[in-house]
């Protein structure tokens, strides 16, 4: 049953919530709306006050989805782009009807192309991008979606998809606490709360050859809030490598040996394109993401890299 329409939020606070989903930066949200910080910041307390719970978790680095922030986003999302495309049209076809709606899970969205995107903003200064956040493997043209980049098995995306790069976990933590770890200290375990068992602690140390000590656990409801934490060095992380070479490249994060061997993910990153002949805007920013994709380093650990077990699933 839905709510009359007179209780229903107001514009202006999607508005802000919605920018601050595509960009899960309330920074970059105000830049696009030509608000302040603190205004957006505003709309979006307002508009949790309203619906009674958190939309987001503030973390050092911009934002992520609270479970409802995400659920509603996954509505409000695409009604403010109709909304968006229908005033293009009543204008008489204005710049946003060629932007380009680029989509994403949250994960790789906050931990691999966001950091990459002002490389893409200074090859083409003039596109204009939209981005969400997303993994569902649907129908991108009536979504509305011209370019998706997917998290999935390669049975789970369509035969046109490219494979951009495959994914290999290893466990990460700050150099500090790699030291500590190297020293016999115990640390915190960091964990992705989600039901592919290879992103789970309990999968990774199966093979161990005697059982480990009991460790503190703390989860998080999305992979970026992991990331963070472990460079805060508030534990030790289950590394997707792939995503986070950068961070491991720079001396941010540390790969720690561990009796068990690394793990090659059952899942890979796909692209899909909504046309098979895209529009020149949808092709400039396809090809920029091929050729970021094709920087990435498949890494491979000195000893074997073990399978997943089969019986895991996701």
């Amino acid at each position: 049953m839905s709510v009359p329409l007179a209780r229903l939020f107001s514009l202006d606070l999607l508005k802000a919530f919605v920018a601050t989903g595509r960009r899960l930066s309330i920074t970059q949200a105000a830049d696009d709306l030509c608000l302040t910080q603190s205004a957006v910041s505003r709309q979006v307390h307002a508009l949790e006050a309203q619906v009674g719970t958190r939309l987001f978790v503030r973390l050092q680095r911009g934002v992520a989805f609270t479970p409802a922030g995400e659920r509603l986003f996954r509505s409000a999302d695409p009604a403010v782009q109709q909304l968006q495309e229908a005033a293009a049209e009543l204008a008489g076809g204005g710049s946003a009807a060629h932007a380009v709606t680029l989509t994403a899970s949250v994960g790789v969205m906050a931990v691999w192309l966001l950091p990459r995107l002002s490389r893409l903003q200074g090859r083409h200064p003039g596109l204009d991008v939209r981005l969400s956040t997303n993994n569902r493997v649907s129908d991108l043209r009536a979504d509305g979606i011209d370019i998706a980049l997917r998290y999935a098995r390669e049975g789970a995306v369509p035969s046109a998809a490219l494979r951009l790069f495959d994914e290999t976990l290893a466990p990460v933590a700050h150099p500090r606490v790699a030291q500590a770890l190297a020293r016999g200290e115990p640390c915190p375990l960091l964990e992705y709360d989600d039901t592919r068992t290879w992103l789970h602690w309990r999968t990774w140390l199966a093979d161990a050859s005697s059982p480990p000590p009991r460790r503190q656990m703390m989860r998080f409801n999305q992979y970026d809030q992991v990331v963070q934490a472990a460079l805060a060095g508030q534990g030790l992380a289950i590394g997707r490598i792939e995503l986070l070479q950068p961070l491991i490249d720079s001396g941010q994060l540390s790969i720690v040996e561990m009796a068990c061997k690394p793990m090659k993910s059952p899942y890979a990153i796909w692209l899909l394109l909504a046309d098979e002949q895209p529009r020149e805007q949808v092709r400039q920013v396809a090809d920029w993401i091929r050729a970021e994709a094709a920087q990435v380093r498949q890494w491979r650990a000195p000893a074997a890299v073990r399978e997943q077990p089969a019986a895991a699933t996701g």
